[in-house]
């Protein structure tokens, strides 16, 4: 039995998307050109065709430049979707209205890939039967007394993540792999690392469809998922569900806050998945195409591409900006995310001309909004064209992906010379990027590895990308790597290379929970994870990206390892410090909140050309904390350091990298009494002072 045809009303304007009234559904779509608009209604996320099309008459349903309609006695879980006409003149007003395409609506909270043909957006012509369908879905959901957890980012120990390939491999052994649910089951493994947020690789609703003919025809997909279509929407296969996409989305959210770990998500603003001219219509570009992208002023049909994907999205047009807006506040208030990271963050800097704005509305907006006022906002602070803005962010509370120093602390620890001096003011917390701006070491994300590029593991075992997999023959991802393979590309049987290996792993990993600013951990590097040389597994859905869980015994070194760097940095307030350092003493302590040296004390070797090693001192930030000695030795030779002495404390071995050794507990610490100690090639060593 076929549905039956509903009943409409000219409904409203003021809010956009389908909201469900006590008289029926409401649905309204923003576009400022269409000539003409139709609501089509479909029985299920499988249906070819509509059951019903509503044509919008734009002396009732129009008002402003909103197009809307309230459909009577809907039922929830109906699905639905656009069209609109209008003029297709590309080139002098950048419109691309196409009555045949059937348009997701950028509003919406659920959405369904099943029928999606990409191939099938693209060009002109009808595609209804295998395009995109929105779900409108009454929220019913009770949090239960959840909210944001407000964790301050100077105590934050983040874990990037895919949520995907976390729980995807059979080796996970959860009931419902690659899964929101599947997330769940692995949060006792997140509490044991002692991290407090995760990051999320892009949940937002996204086409997977998106990659290379070369790439496609080996049956590879976007697995990444930095190609969004629908920014209020997670993304349905995430969900054993998918109509319950969004619900079960707030379930690991949930999940995650009652084991006191915060969700920060991962947004692609910069662009969306309906790439250039010859990619398909999927809902901005058949609405309001010369709104939403950065278009050529000479030559509408022409996408100005700041982002490496096509398009770029026109950020700070008042709509697009009020848009964006809207789509945060609802992520935190309705979804109840604790903080985002904005990729490619530096195309949101751009004014609607394509210049860099330093009072960008977008980027302020998102900063002083109220509704995101306690939530964390990080920036990729570079685009694909150039822009790069690390230390320079507009705005003064954005904390920043630190590029600067992933290089450095890469480059001094495969062995590069005559850094130390840049390398002590990243570990102090680059205060050269930040305090003079009026910022703090919380603005400065620390990291060596991310998603983009070498894993931990293959860090420190290939000199060069191995991207073949990708059907590219190479070409794509980074070629600066600052890696170094000690000896062997790639697999070796050589066990003096894999000793190196493993600690030049563990020396990355104490660095960055040594230093001030905010440590960022990939996930899978705990357990040493290996991408077999890849850079940019970004279609790569498969074991090449996915966690192996196998690695969790087979390497548990090297967790035990991480599992006590975090720890010591929870415990120590002198590693999460607030402000920056001043080599003075704090009100009421004797120490200097930090003293650098070299192999002797007190002389850096700031200015010599050949220098491999540092060391420095950090006193407590308290009475009742004791200070802690850092010695660093990227030298091929071992190097003995003088060890200061201090009254009133003694000195115990928290761990050296050449021994691999970190106990957990205090009392399982070597006393340590000599004046110097033999730092080993290659190695860090660090002291704890406990009261005497």
């Amino acid at each position: 039995m076929p549905p039956r045809t509903y009943s409409t009303s000219p409904g409203t304007w003021n809010q956009a998307g389908a909201v469900f009234l006590p008289e029926g559904v409401n649905f309204c779509v923003f576009s400022r050109h269409a000539t003409s608009v139709e609501l089509l209604l479909f029985e299920g996320d499988d249906s070819p065709e509509p059951f019903q099309i509503i044509a919008l008459d734009p002396a009732i349903h129009r008002t402003f430049f909103f197009w809307h309609v309230l459909v009577e006695g809907l039922p929830d879980g109906t699905y639905y979707c656009w069209r609109a006409a209008g003029p297709n003149d590309t080139q002098l007003t950048g419109c691309r209205f196409d009555p045949g395409k059937a348009l997701l609506d950028p509003w919406a909270t659920t959405v369904s890939s099943r029928l999606w043909d990409r191939a099938k957006a693209c060009g002109e012509g009808d595609n209804v039967a295998t395009a995109m369908r929105a779900q409108a879905v009454r929220d019913r959901y009770a949090w239960g007394g959840d909210q944001p957890l407000h964790i301050p980012l100077q105590d934050a120990v983040i874990y990037e993540m895919h949520l995907g390939g976390f729980t995807r491999d059979p080796s996970s052994g959860v009931h419902h792999p690659g899964t929101f649910f599947g997330l769940i089951e692995k949060i006792p493994y997140l509490r044991s690392l002692g991290i407090t947020h995760v990051e999320l690789m892009p949940l937002m609703a996204f086409d997977a469809q998106d990659v290379p003919p070369q790439t496609a025809a080996l049956g590879l997909e976007n697995y990444w998922g930095y190609s969004t279509h629908s920014f209020f929407a997670p993304h349905p296969t995430y969900s054993v569900v998918p109509s319950r996409a969004r619900d079960e989305c707030r379930e690991m959210i949930k999940a995650l806050h009652d084991a006191g770990i915060g969700v920060i998500l991962d947004v692609v603003f910069n662009h969306s998945a309906e790439g250039g001219a010859e990619g398909p219509t999927i809902n901005f570009k058949g609405l309001s195409n010369e709104t939403f992208y950065h278009l050529d002023v000479l030559d509408k049909r022409r996408y100005r591409d700041y982002t490496g994907c096509g398009n770029t999205i026109n950020c700070n047009h008042p709509i697009v900006t009020r848009y964006l807006l809207d789509c945060l506040s609802y992520w935190v208030r309705a979804m109840h995310v604790d903080g985002f990271r904005f990729d490619l963050a530096s195309a949101l800097a751009r004014g609607e001309d394509g210049t860099p704005q330093y009072h960008a509305p977008i980027l302020w907006s998102t900063e002083l909004t109220p509704a995101l006022a306690e939530t964390h906002l990080i920036a990729e602070a570079w685009d694909a064209t150039g822009l790069y803005q690390v230390g320079d962010f507009p705005g003064f509370r954005w904390a920043e992906w630190n590029g600067r120093y992933r290089d450095l602390i890469r480059a001094f620890v495969r062995g590069d010379k005559g850094l130390v001096s840049e390398v002590a003011t990243r570990i102090a917390g680059s205060s050269d990027l930040y305090e003079h701006r009026g910022r703090l070491p919380c603005n400065s994300i620390n990291f060596v590895t991310c998603h983009d590029g070498f894993s931990l593991h293959d860090l420190v075992s290939y000199d060069g990308k191995h991207n073949e997999a990708n059907g590219e023959d190479n070409r794509d991802g980074h070629d600066y790597n600052l890696s170094w393979n000690c000896g062997a590309e790639g697999p070796t049987d050589d066990p003096a290379v894999n000793t190196l290996r493993r600690r030049q792993a563990m020396n990355l990993i104490a660095i960055l929970m040594l230093s001030q600013g905010v440590p960022m951990l990939l996930s899978g590097d705990e357990v040493l994870r290996s991408k077999a040389g890849n850079n940019n597994t970004y279609c790569q859905n498969n074991r090449l990206s996915w966690l192996d869980w196998g690695l969790i015994e087979r390497n548990h070194e090297m967790l035990d390892f991480v599992r006590a760097m975090v720890a010591l940095r929870h415990r120590h307030a002198n590693l999460r410090r607030t402000r920056f350092l001043t080599g003075q003493p704090a009100e009421g302590l004797s120490l200097p909140d930090i003293r650098w040296h070299g192999q002797e004390l007190d002389n850096p070797l700031w200015d010599d050309p050949e220098a491999q090693t540092l060391a420095f001192t950090l006193a407590g930030t308290t009475p009742d904390e004791g200070p802690l000695h850092v010695m660093l030795n990227m030298s091929t030779d071992q190097v003995d350091f003088a060890v200061p002495p201090l009254p009133g404390y003694r000195w115990h071995l928290a761990f050296d990298t050449l021994r691999q050794a970190l106990p957990r507990a205090f009392e399982a610490q070597e006393r340590f009494d000599d004046v110097r100690y033999g730092v080993g090639p290659h190695s860090i060593v660090l002291l704890e002072g406990h009261p005497t």
